[in-house]
């Protein structure tokens, strides 16, 4: 999302052409953010490319053409940061150096009154549509909060939008009118489609997006949620083309109370907390500190807490646990179990936790998902010092019977290792890699990748027979200085 009044500005304020200082944050800032925390994305659209741009323009075209799009004036007050006129009772009174002055309720600056000559959307058409759609599909938009807003904002009356801007040039021209400019909001929620071949009449372009469009989920910051619900789905209609299936609002991170904000300087640097846990743990904390759709704070003490009791002590020191037990009682190899109800149990837990990790990640609740595996986490810990092999061990030599119930507790401690693996996997890829390595699971079972989620909870998937290795920790215990370091 590169255009707009305020990448302008602040291209200006560096002295840069905006289109370098746009190459210039995707080099530094948003790809490398992504490798830090090991996202793998598919593509990378900017808005700044033809194949977005033309698109666009051909997609206004059209709707100019049906009589979606008229010209007429506008004023009201205009926030730069937010690229978003904001309505009068949105609006909060300045404090500090904006004393006096009414200021948008998100960044905080004043706002400034624009009077233009604009094209415009004919949004008020679709209200009644979108609310009728929300009514019959209440999933459509989560989570509830988000939907009692959206439907709030339709019911409240809904005016037409200003979709062009004249008075700068850094946006996508309008195709019939080059003085203008796209408004950025309308021109950014067109990569949704534009990234998979909108308007394409055959070739790959076509293909690609009779499979892939509309989305399921759209998952989009809370502050954005109108743009995403309302104004997205009315082009949509607009257009007669399919509604995505969801559009759900995460909340913010929170800091003293308020949003993050790299204006303000009140953020924390995603590199840091990798640095200091790795982006395994990152990515746990953040999908299972926090409900996703609510806001949440994030504090240097709590991760290393959870760190250590959740990561370190419960999965890591478990695996560590069971590996060596395995290599130094059986040289490695797993060997078979004879199950009893102490093992049946397991079965059990093991059963529910990847059906319920399933149904909460459909939900796009990840708390609750994490939550669900660290259940047999917790019950395998508590497996293995309730049944104490390395006690029944002492007599392995000379009791035939002790052998074989070492060799059980380990074999249902792997098998349930493996559960855990799959479980865990997308969010902790690194360490759920390192593990399925340890377990042997590679070499008996395939990839990790391949395995699903869905059929994870069916026992007796590894082999008695795999080879297990002691790895290194999983999660290497921090002391609380580390988490210092990491702070400061």
């Amino acid at each position: 999302d590169e255009h707009g009044q305020k990448v302008l500005r602040t291209a200006q304020a560096h002295g840069v052409a905006p289109q370098d200082w746009a190459d210039r944050l995707v080099a530094t800032a948003w790809e490398p953010v992504l490798k830090v925390i090991d996202v793998a994305n598919d593509d990378f659209i900017r808005t700044t490319q033809s194949r977005h741009t033309t698109r666009v323009q051909a997609f206004l075209q059209s709707l100019y053409d049906s009589g979606e799009v008229y010209q007429g004036q506008y004023e009201g007050p205009y926030c730069v940061g937010c690229e978003e006129y904001k309505l009068p009772d949105d609006l909060v009174d300045g404090t500090g150096e904006h004393a006096g002055q009414r200021c948008c309720p998100i960044h905080l600056t004043p706002v400034e009154m624009l009077v233009e000559t604009n094209y415009f959307f004919a949004l008020s058409r679709y209200a009644e549509r979108l609310i009728a759609h929300y009514e019959a599909h209440p999933s459509a938009v989560e989570p509830a909060s988000a939907r009692n807003e959206v439907m709030s904002f339709l019911r409240s009356g809904v005016k037409d939008l200003s979709i062009s801007r004249s008075t700068f040039d850094w946006g996508v021209k309008v195709p019939w009118d080059p003085s203008h400019v796209v408004y950025v909001w309308f021109d950014a929620l067109l990569n949704y489609a534009t990234a998979v071949g909108l308007g394409d009449t055959d070739g790959p372009g076509k293909e690609q997006f009779d499979a892939t469009f509309p989305a399921d989920v759209h998952l989009v910051g809370k502050d954005i949620l109108r743009f995403h619900a309302v104004i997205w789905p009315a082009m949509l209609m607009a257009a007669g083309l399919p509604l995505p299936r969801q559009v759900f609002a995460h909340g913010w991170l929170l800091v003293g109370g308020e949003k993050m904000s790299k204006s303000r300087l009140t953020g924390i640097s995603p590199d840091s907390i990798v640095d200091h846990f790795g982006s395994d743990a990152f990515r746990y904390y953040f999908m299972r500190a926090i409900s996703f759709g609510q806001d949440g704070s994030f504090s240097w003490e709590d991760m290393s807490a959870r760190y250590n009791s959740e990561l370190a002590n419960g999965l890591g020191n478990l695996a560590s646990r069971v590996t060596a037990m395995t290599n130094r009682y059986f040289d490695g190899v797993l060997p078979p179990a004879v199950d009893g109800s102490a093992e049946e149990a397991i079965h059990d837990i093991a059963a529910a936790a990847a059906a319920g990790a399933d149904a909460a990640i459909d939900s796009l609740d990840f708390s609750s998902s994490l939550a669900s595996a660290w259940t047999l986490v917790e019950a395998l810990n508590g497996y293995l010092t309730e049944q104490e092999p390395w006690q029944v061990a002492k007599a392995m030599d000379q009791d035939p019977a002790a052998r074989e119930r070492v060799a059980t507790v380990l074999a249902t401690a792997a098998e349930g290792l493996r559960v855990v693996a799959v479980l865990l996997n997308p969010v902790m890829p690194k360490a759920c890699a390192a593990l399925w390595h340890m377990l042997g699971a590679d070499a008996a079972l395939g990839a990790l990748g391949d395995q699903r989620v869905q059929t994870a909870g069916q026992w007796g998937q590894l082999p008695a027979g795999v080879s297990l290795t002691k790895g290194d920790a999983l999660f290497p215990r921090l002391v609380d200085e580390d988490a210092a370091k990491g702070q400061n």
